[in-house]
């Protein structure tokens, strides 16, 4: 095999394309050590003429790809009519060009096969051209950390190709072909482009020293924590930021991110790149049809809604696939079905473009007419989500691995977030994908993941596109949202000292004393909560009480109870965690779909040695139906001293 340790350069034109070709080239130098290749819309009906025009621009050498042609640096090359074109192992192959869902899109065909090939050594340029090919593929070339070019609208004939590639947000300089030379000459004599990526073991003491302070103001400024990111992504994406910056080393760009605070924000996007289009990988959306849904639909009572969850959603095009491919299946019992699509990200600003649900003219290669006049509205930026399809999606910013999870759900999709975690963070989410599913429930991976070591959580019912079946049993959840567990790390170094601190009680402490206290009440369900009221872990089956809210989802008590028992469970927490004393409450009202019923309520205070932090049980008791009627609860009521409102701060850190 044949290995490319050279930047590769694809330089994608159409309509216009010609002039903006020749005036990059001619502003290059013959020794840049990167190879070009260009691919152009080009008639399947006539000899081209492009590597002849060309060979008179500049004085590298200019030839037309023929199969199977080793790539060299300081050379063009141009593709043939007629033609797509990949990259493998440094050889340039020929595909017969085939009809996709849309248009005709060699660039992006190509790109996309470069930021594979390439990763870090790859670099997309969109120049002068009509309609929107090469967006997918830049998108591609920057989340393997390549560089990417859009030339300008002022000197493009036509904008209409770079705009949709710089209105997707993942176009790295914006310049006219000439200044797009000149940032190629630059980058390509930074010493960083003459390996293809850093490996974790190449790192010295000093980029260590570097990376924790990295991580240290990434944690400060955003909240987030990449610690426990694969740290061959993570090294590719900073690498990307030191060439952006022309920087030398990751030293040089630590004292960059201190200097600079808006540059940790721009790093902490970059590190949450994700590629998503509409309907990605068309025969996952078939088995969903095939296997998935009709075995959902068909275990549902009456009433009983169907729950999805999508974790790692980026920018909304996945989940928004996944509810039409849903409202398809259904046809017509669609009306009559509760739909509930849970879509979050750890990246705020690709969930506010997820709820705003407007896409660029773009998706008009990947989505069908059809389902471009049914579920999409044509707006100026673009395309619209139809208001049926939005209403039944709530977008959330949440840490997978660190806030508490959805549970009740029918299937999750999470693909191609796990490629980019260390797999002390892959074992820890999947035992929570399990503990949110019902049985039967369904668990969605991308194509390169798999469930790793929890094979006794799921059975694998695809293989080809990762598809699992949860398996029953018990699950304990090692999960102490918020931080990564002790056991988990020591399990990540063996050679490390295994202590842990006994003054601090682990998520497992609390969750067995927890259990102590369940069975002593005879297994009511209920909520482990804190001094905050965020509710840590789901007991049992909790629907009858409790429910999201409507707006801001979180997982506050008092935001989810449902109608009646808000303020009776804020009076008596507040005097449960006061005295720090267990509270029963008897015979408190609660209304669920129009009927009166009575439920009795426990606070029960978990001891925690000496740990500062307070957590509480809280268990609801169902009383049998009108055991109390509704007028003899009000005149209970009537005749009991007023309980003085209570006031208190309340935190709601976990928002999903």
């Amino acid at each position: 095999m044949n290995e490319v340790n050279f930047p590769v350069v694809g330089i994608g034109a159409s309509a216009g394309g010609l002039q903006a070709i020749s005036e990059l080239l001619k502003c290059l130098p013959v020794d840049t050590g990167m190879a070009f290749v260009v691919i152009q819309h080009l008639s399947p009906q006539h000899e081209s003429m492009l590597t002849e025009l060309l060979s008179r621009e500049t004085e590298m050498h200019v030839s037309e790809i023929r199969d199977g042609m080793m790539i060299k640096p300081n050379q063009v090359y141009v593709i043939p009519p007629n033609s797509n074109l990949g990259i493998l192992h440094g050889t340039l192959n020929l595909i017969p060009r085939e009809k996709s869902v849309g248009q005709y899109l060699p660039i992006d065909f190509f790109l996309r096969s470069l930021a594979r090939e390439q990763s870090n050594l790859a670099v997309g340029v969109i120049l002068s051209g009509s309609a929107s090919d090469g967006v997918m593929g830049l998108m591609e070339i920057k989340a393997a950390g390549g560089i990417t070019f859009a030339q300008d609208q002022d000197t493009a004939v036509y904008g209409s190709m770079p705009h949709s590639a710089v209105a997707s947000g993942c176009v790295d300089f914006v310049k006219s072909p000439d200044g797009i030379a000149e940032e190629l000459i630059r980058i390509g004599k930074h010493p960083y482009v003459k390996i293809k990526d850093i490996k974790p073991e190449q790192t010295t003491t000093d980029d260590e020293n570097s990376l924790r302070k990295i991580f240290l103001l990434l944690r400060q400024n955003t909240g987030n924590d990449f610690t426990y990111y694969k740290q061959s992504t993570v090294l590719r994406r900073l690498k990307r930021r030191i060439l952006l910056h022309k920087l030398e080393s990751i030293k040089d760009y630590a004292q960059y991110l201190y200097e600079s605070p808006e540059e940790v924000y721009e790093l902490s996007r970059d590190l949450l790149i994700n590629v998503t289009s509409f309907f990605r990988d068309p025969d996952v959306f078939e088995d969903l049809k095939r296997i998935v849904f009709p075995n959902i639909s068909k275990n549902k009572k009456v009433g009983q809604p169907i729950r999805i969850w999508v974790p790692g959603c980026s920018t909304g095009e996945e989940a928004y696939s996944i509810a039409i491919c849903l409202i398809e299946f259904l046809g017509d019992m669609a009306a009559n079905t509760r739909i509930q699509l849970f879509a979050t990200d750890l990246d705020e600003q690709a969930i506010n473009k997820a709820r705003a649900g407007i896409y660029t003219t773009s998706i008009e290669d990947v989505v069908s007419k059809n389902r471009l006049n049914r579920f999409f509205t044509r707006v100026d930026e673009g395309y619209e989500i139809a208001k049926h399809i939005r209403e039944i999606c709530v977008f959330a910013q949440q840490n997978v691995y660190k806030d508490p999870p959805f549970s009740r759900l029918d299937f999750i999709s999470c693909r191609n977030l796990l490629i980019y975690l260390s797999p002390i963070l892959q074992q820890k989410i999947m035992p929570v994908f399990h503990y949110a599913l019902n049985y039967p429930g369904y668990l969605l991976l991308g194509t390169s993941e798999t469930v790793g070591r929890s094979v006794d959580l799921f059975k694998l019912i695809k293989k080809k596109n990762r598809l699992y079946e949860k398996k029953l049993g018990p699950v304990q959840l090692r999960t102490n949202f918020g931080s990564i567990p002790i056991i988990e790390m020591r399990n990540e170094s063996p050679g490390e000292k295994e202590t842990m601190n006994t003054s601090v009680w682990s998520n497992q402490d609390i969750q067995r004393e927890a259990d102590r206290i369940v069975l002593k009440k005879y297994a009511p369900c209920g909520v482990v909560i804190n001094e905050e009221l965020d509710v840590l872990q789901f007991r049992g089956h909790t629907g009858d009480y409790l429910e999201p809210a409507a707006g801001e989802a979180n997982l506050n008590l008092l935001k989810m109870a449902r109608n009646g028992l808000h303020i009776e469970l804020r009076n008596i927490i507040h005097h449960a965690i006061k005295d720090n004393l267990g509270i029963h409450k008897e015979g408190v009202r609660l209304a669920r779909d129009g009927e009166i019923s009575f439920v009795d309520v426990d606070i029960e205070p978990i001891k925690e040695n000496s740990s500062d932090t307070k957590h509480f049980l809280v268990l609801f008791h169902q009383r049998k139906k009108n055991s109390v009627s509704e007028s003899n609860w009000q005149v209970e009521q009537d005749n009991k001293a007023v309980v003085p409102d209570v006031t208190f701060s309340m935190k709601f850190p976990y928002t999903f």
